[in-house]
């Protein structure tokens, strides 16, 4: 890791992190259960936990269905943007998909360049889509 001179006379480790949690819910409103589409809506907060400044670029999903099926998402950016964070700050947005199943996961990674160049990925931890059990 590159290291910098501090204001104090101190060798500091740059650090280049994002963290990234998601939370999930189920759209009944958009869903058709008997035409095996259910849809899910998540909200993504990512912070930069490095402390040198960094631009998200590009996305890539992993998306598994109950079936086991994967199908894989890249692009750029989220949601039309491509944010750039200084140490502590956070972005949050919120995105959708769909399945053929009631239940599945997504997990990822996004790809970012930092200030001064430095090239990294930050994972996106595995997070489940589910339609909540109902009883009759």
């Amino acid at each position: 890791m590159p290291s910098s001179l501090s204001p104090g006379g101190f060798v500091s480790a740059k650090t280049y992190r994002l963290v990234v949690t998601v939370e999930s819910r189920y759209l009944p409103e958009q869903s058709e259960p008997d035409a095996s589409r259910y849809a899910f809506a998540y909200t993504v907060k990512i912070t930069n936990g490095g402390n040198v400044a960094a631009q998200l670029i590009s996305r890539h999903w992993v998306i598994t269905d109950g079936n086991d099926k994967v199908i894989e998402v890249k692009g750029l950016g989220v949601v039309g943007h491509q944010p750039l964070l200084r140490p502590g700050e956070t972005f949050e947005y919120t995105s959708g998909s769909q399945l053929a199943t009631p239940a599945g996961t997504m997990k990822g990674s996004y790809f970012c360049v930092a200030e001064d160049g430095t090239r990294f990925e930050s994972d996106i931890p595995e997070f489940g889509l589910s339609m909540p059990r109902t009883l009759h």
